[in-house]
């Protein structure tokens, strides 16, 4: 196993343990089977855990398991903050006690604000006292490290990133990603400030593995690598070293040994030219069932009404690349959930877009198109809902 240090001189194992996915049986999480895997990782190296409270018996697990076996003061944990759920003060430290003791301990040691998708929410935050909540915890050692994972856009991303001292981050960010969401600007702005950037979705939940069109799962082999497609994915991002840790959700033995194993041998700098050229033709195997060829490259933008352009399309292409309720949940997370409404509809049809682009998209129908694609009535409906929820004003003590 290889290590990359935090801002605070720690040693992360490059490969960190998603605990989302875990196997259940029945109604429940399978414990037997994930303690199993969880002492596999742990013994092939792997330090880094992360839990959420909303992932479905996760951190009751983990921590029953990491309490059997005397591993709780042996790994860093990370559990994630319900920000969408606090209304006031004491919701903090009501949920902030819940999962302590789900866990089994007295610390966390990554701490995030979970699921940002707009500076608004960390403002919403910071309105009933979520500051002055991180120095206290901070003091006490109950957190040792805080950062924030984030599902918006890379303009929100940066805002947030720059708004306070973070510690850590967590992206969405692979080999289709690198322009959607907080992107390899977001990824190289925050390992400038020094800020530890661990990875989620790095095969994009599985799809990078089990849905690659066999024009591009031919271009893999035919490089003589050896690399399954999971492993090309995770190469990929440790070639970066701006990346301190990849979260994988492993449920099987057998992922977790080739996991392990390619994070023991695969190193920053070691893509070659032609490990990116081969890359490059999976990528375009893949985009050949897009819908739209934008290139995220956002000369369209800004659009003076607000419309996010590179935003929808990708999320559009995502429907018929991977599958329509993949692209219009990314839809509902960076375009749908942000502070200041993007949706396609706030169009003027000013053509100012048209004559920036370079790919001569006929920009002002495609986002017609795109709309009534990813914004059919019962999602209209829920966007709404939602807003209207995230955005609520907070409650005063």
């Amino acid at each position: 196993m290889q290590y990359r240090k935090d801002r605070n001189g720690n040693a992360l194992s490059i490969l960190g343990y998603g605990c989302m996915r875990f196997t259940r049986k029945g109604n429940g999480i399978d414990l037997p089977k994930t303690e199993q895997e969880l002492l596999a990782a742990y013994r092939a190296g792997v330090n880094y855990f992360d839990t959420a409270y909303i992932y479905p018996g996760s951190e009751a697990a983990v921590g029953e398991i990491f309490e059997r076996n005397g591993l709780r003061d042996k790994v860093n944990l990370a559990t994630k903050l319900p920000q969408y759920l606090i209304g006031n003060r004491a919701a903090l430290d009501r949920y902030f006690d819940e999962e302590l003791s789900r866990l089994r301990t007295d610390h966390v040691d990554y701490y995030l604000m979970h699921h940002l998708t707009d500076v608004a929410m960390w403002e919403k935050l910071k309105q009933v006292g979520i500051l002055s909540w991180i120095a206290e915890k901070k003091a006490s050692g109950a957190i040792r490290n805080i950062g924030f994972s984030y599902h918006g856009n890379t303009e929100n991303f940066l805002r947030i990133q720059d708004d306070y001292d973070w510690d850590f981050c967590q992206i969405q960010y692979n080999y289709l990603d690198e322009v959607a969401q907080a992107g390899k600007k977001g990824l190289q702005a925050a390992y400038a400030k020094g800020i530890a950037v661990m990875i989620m979705e790095p095969l994009r939940g599985g799809k990078l593995v089990n849905m690659l069109p066999e024009k591009a799962k031919a271009a893999m082999r035919e490089s003589g690598r050896g690399w399954s497609p999971a492993e090309w994915g995770l190469r990929w991002l440790y070639n970066q070293p701006e990346v301190t840790v990849v979260l994988s959700g492993m449920n099987s033995l057998e992922m977790v040994q080739a996991n392990c194993r390619t994070a023991s041998e695969a190193e920053a700098g070691a893509f070659t030219d032609a490990d990116f050229e081969t890359l490059e033709k999976v990528k375009a195997a893949i985009r050949e069932k897009e819908r739209v060829g934008c290139t995220g490259c956002r000369y369209c933008m800004p659009c003076p009404k607000g419309v996010d352009i590179p935003g929808i399309f990708r999320c559009w292409n995502t429907m018929y690349t991977e599958s329509k309720s993949e692209g219009r949940s990314q839809f509902i997370q960076t375009v749908g959930l942000t502070r200041e409404p993007a949706f396609a509809s706030q169009c003027i049809r000013c053509g100012k877009c048209e004559q920036h682009c370079p790919q001569g998209i006929s920009i002002r129908d495609k986002l017609q198109e795109a709309d009534r694609d990813l914004r059919p009535l019962p999602y209209k409906l829920a966007i709404g809902a939602a807003r209207a929820f995230m955005f609520r004003k907070p409650k005063r003590r």
